[in-house]
């Protein structure tokens, strides 16, 4: 844990100065608050020796200083104890903060650095939570470490031992209730703190509740199915109430706690210093006339006991609650670590290989499983060979692996057995940058970001010019999309290009991909929003006007794929089949019924 607390503090970072000078204000700070009731008993003792107002000017009989001087001294004190605070607050604000920014900032990049692989590790509520709440946790348990922490203790041990300097065996009251204090303080924060650590769930659970029905509005509204939703979010938030309420009806035992300990104490001082002061003393006759004399303990000692006392206590309440917010922050540092410290399963070779010659794609004997643990493999041995230029198609049932097989090429995943190849090298010796930049990707659930049409485009290629925009566009059949609106590339598109239809996306989608000049086109049943001669006109441009480029086409409709160079047929994680529309529906039985089947339904002809 130590270690992961450690590692934490790292992304301080810049802000590494702000973290020193905090804990030196704290240490004036405290210092300054506990010789202050010192001085103050010094002042009270001081006046009951004045005869006349002018005395406050001069020195007295038993002191080198003016009261007049001990007032100022108080009130400088006074002011650089404030200024202390205030400067330890802004540069533990500051601190805080940017350890808070920077931890975003880290764990965004490690979130872009992961595989799939990684990312399946962790839900997206999870992650959002992290990001979050857990970081929120971890900045406020650093303010108060540099802060609090400091300041807390030290005025403790201070006061605790001002206690004794100024009040002699009085300080044993403090002695004798501090023990008390500080367990019902420990029983306090033992109860509370277990509560807290289950919170956190509770939160993924809340935001997994948000995020489902935000991106799933549109079936929500369909099926009418918002107050199911709606009770689904009620019974989350609902838990972490009921969670919080226990914890802080548990944490509010401290405020009684802590003003029945300052009130026993303090009538235990004032009853024994009351005693100790006029027991101890006696009159003596001046030429002022009579006067009392203290004994083993002066009225300025005994309020400078009470302010201790005071102090000692509330800087025991102060622990506490530091200790349940530093309990909270562990949970929080845990999960934060738990990402910071997953090292990505997909890496770039030591010697990486940054041309991609050509879009030839192998596959030898490969076999794959998501998870190392999992018994079933998602593929086995799995073998074609691809020569660069080629359509290729791909068929099978929902759960056929079809997907699998494209996520290898791109190296999404790495494969579990075997070696899948693209140009005549192993995909693991490319640098992952060049090999993602030479094989395109056009999912059947295609993301628009929010921006312009333009700069969706340019995510494929940031230097492309209008007219390479427009080319693209006409191949992927988009380009009147674009002219239908006034802005025409300008044009607005909101998040998740939700004022865009699926055929449209999809279009747009593919026109972005084609502007990456890619060596290989996976399309992964990216047209089947569109109509069928839209996708015979996509099919048509990609072959005429990116002949060299490998197009690799999953779909569900035949006749997306009939004209393709070869068909292959995936069934239940192997390859059934490979061959032409002709020679497969001539002699493979899957691929004659899914054939059948679309035809004698109207299918797509």
């Amino acid at each position: 844990m130590i270690k992961k607390f450690f590692k934490i503090l790292k992304s301080v970072r810049e802000y590494k100065k702000y973290a020193i000078i905090t804990p030196i204000f704290m240490v004036g700070e405290a210092a300054l608050e506990c010789a202050m009731p010192f001085i103050m008993g010094i002042f009270v003792d001081e006046i009951k020796l004045l005869t006349s107002p002018s005395d406050f000017f001069y020195p007295t009989e038993n002191s080198s200083l003016p009261v007049f001087y001990i007032a100022l001294i108080l009130l400088v004190m006074a002011i650089l104890s404030l200024l202390c605070g205030w400067f330890g607050g802004k540069t533990a604000s500051i601190a805080s903060v940017g350890l808070a920014c920077n931890l975003r900032e880290d764990l965004y990049k490690k979130l872009n650095d992961f595989s799939f692989e990684n990312i399946d590790k962790f839900s997206t509520s999870s992650l959002v939570t992290r990001m979050t709440t857990d970081i929120n946790n971890v900045q406020m348990a650093f303010q108060m470490m540099i802060r609090i922490v400091v300041r807390a203790p030290l005025m403790l041990i201070f006061s605790a031992v001002m206690t004794f300097v100024g009040g002699g065996l009085m300080g044993f009251i403090f002695v004798g209730i501090t023990p008390i204090v500080s367990f019902g303080l420990f029983l306090i924060i033992k109860r509370a703190m277990k509560i807290f650590m289950s919170v956190f769930k509770r939160y993924d659970n809340l935001n997994q509740s948000v995020q489902e029905n935000v991106s799933g509005i549109r079936v929500v509204k369909s099926y009418v199915r918002e107050d199911h939703e709606k009770e689904k979010f009620t019974k989350a938030s609902d838990a972490i109430t009921t969670d919080f309420v226990k914890a802080e009806k548990i944490v509010a035992l401290n405020n009684p706690l802590m003003n029945t300990s300052i009130h026993l104490s303090n009538i235990l001082i004032v009853g024994l210093g009351s005693y100790l002061i006029y027991t101890t003393g006696h009159f003596q006759i001046t030429s002022k006339g009579g006067d009392f004399v203290g004994g083993v303990l002066t009225l300025g000692q005994l309020s400078a006991l009470i302010t201790y006392g005071i102090q000692i206590l509330m800087s025991l309440m102060m622990i506490s609650m530091i200790l349940v917010m530093l309990a909270m922050s562990i949970e929080s540092i845990k999960r934060i670590s738990e990402v910071l410290d997953e090292e990505p399963t997909i890496k770039d070779n030591d010697k990486p290989i940054y041309n991609v010659d050509n879009g030839d794609v192998t596959f030898e004997n490969v076999n794959f499983k998501y998870r190392k643990d999992s018994d079933r493999e998602a593929l086995s041995n799995i073998n074609f060979n691809i020569k660069s230029g080629q359509f290729i198609g791909i068929l099978g049932s929902t759960g056929s692996g079809k997907t699998s097989v494209i996520n290898l090429i791109s190296r999404l995943y790495d494969v579990t057995d075997g070696e899948v190849k693209v140009a005549g090298h192993n995909v693991k010796e490319y640098d992952l940058e060049a090999l993602r930049n030479n094989v395109a990707v056009v999912l059947q659930k295609n993301i628009l970001f929010s921006g312009t049409i333009e700069s969706n485009l340019k995510w494929g290629n940031l230097n492309a010019t209008e007219e390479e925009m427009n080319n693209a566009l006409k191949i992927a059949q988009a380009l009147e999309i674009v002219e239908a609106k006034p802005e025409g590339l300008k044009a607005r598109v909101e998040q998740s290009g939700a004022n865009f239809s699926g055929g449209q996306k999809q279009r747009l989608c593919i026109a972005r991909a084609i502007l990456k000049k890619p060596k290989i086109m996976i399309l992964d049943d990216s047209t089947s929003a569109v109509d069928t001669k839209t996708d015979r006109l996509i099919r048509k441009g990609l072959k005429e006007d990116l002949p060299e480029m490998t197009k690799i086409v999953i779909a569900q409709r035949i006749s997306s794929i009939e004209d393709a160079d070869q068909i292959i047929i995936m069934d239940n994680g192997t390859v059934n089949a490979i061959g032409t529309h002709e020679e497969l529906l001539k002699n493979n039985h899957i691929y004659q019924e899914v054939y059948y089947t679309q035809n004698r339904v109207g299918g797509d002809k």
